[in-house]
């Protein structure tokens, strides 16, 4: 890809992300997803982790190889025109330095931005705040050595830890702290998934000095004008455009095999 063109989108796609006007992403897993998408007037792309790794045979959680993400990332950005960032759920690796490898291979594979979670994989707890602090910055001097505004849209999961209905104030002031802390190390945005409740949403998107990216696109999802009305700045639908289309595809092989239905309107 041309660089400047690949630096234009990355300027784009970060104008794309604001508060009470969000960026809604509806997550895709190839290049066929993502020409659906595309065409139906998305402004840009993005893929879901889990649904790039279940589309080719692999459990969600970096069992997927990053070789294959990788050229699963570069036959969409190939195909499509719009910017495409890239789930790398924790960068692959632990260590600063390989983050900073899986950024400049998101960068080469033609995409302008990637989701870096502070989830360790494989243990159930995150990164110390000066280790994610660390691993982003990582990523953004890999970025600033290519010449890219990467994107890098810093995800915690501290409200995945905790059951929805238990969120309190000390979860939302614990990412607070790391929202300042990952916007000092160079982030983008800040990634919020299972954080539901208006309330302490609210008190994020306030907070926050990065723009709020919020999950949507499961049962008790704010709708986008609610989410909006928080402050909200971008929206994810993530795996579930992908588990959608497997329902939808499963219902089709049931009354094609079982009651020799073979038209398949139905259930488009």
């Amino acid at each position: 890809m041309d660089r400047t063109m690949q630096v234009q989108k990355a300027e784009a796609f970060a104008k794309l992300h604001k508060p009470g006007e969000p960026l809604v992403l509806v997550n895709i897993w190839d290049a066929a997803s993502a020409a659906a998408v595309a065409k139906a007037g998305a402004k840009a792309l993005a893929t879901s982790s889990a649904a790039v790794a279940l589309a080719q045979g692999y459990a969600d959680g970096e069992k997927l190889p990053r070789e294959l993400l990788m050229a699963t990332a570069r036959m969409i950005a190939a195909a499509n025109g719009i910017p495409l960032t890239v789930d790398c759920e924790s960068g692959y690796g632990r260590a600063p330095e390989v983050v900073a490898e899986t950024a400049a291979a998101v960068i080469e594979a033609g995409a302008i931005g990637m989701n870096l979670e502070d989830q360790v994989m494989g243990e159930n707890r995150i990164f110390s705040i000066a280790d994610q602090v660390a691993r982003i910055k990582a990523a953004r001097a890999a970025a600033d050595k290519a010449g890219v505004p990467l994107v890098i849209n810093a995800r915690t999961d501290i409200f995945l830890k905790t059951p929805r209905e238990k969120h309190t104030g000390a979860e939302v002031e614990a990412a607070l702290e790391r929202a300042e802390a990952y916007a000092k190390a160079g982030a983008s945005s800040f990634f919020v998934p299972g954080l539901l409740a208006p309330d302490l949403l609210a008190r994020v998107c306030k907070g926050s000095p990065l723009p709020v990216n919020a999950m949507a696109g499961m049962a008790g999802s704010p709708s986008a004008k609610d989410l909006a009305a928080l402050g909200v700045a971008r929206i994810s639908l993530g795996p579930f455009p992908f588990r959608t289309m497997m329902v939808a595809l499963g219902q089709l092989a049931e009354r094609a095999l079982a009651k020799g239905i073979l038209d398949p309107s139905p259930a488009v």
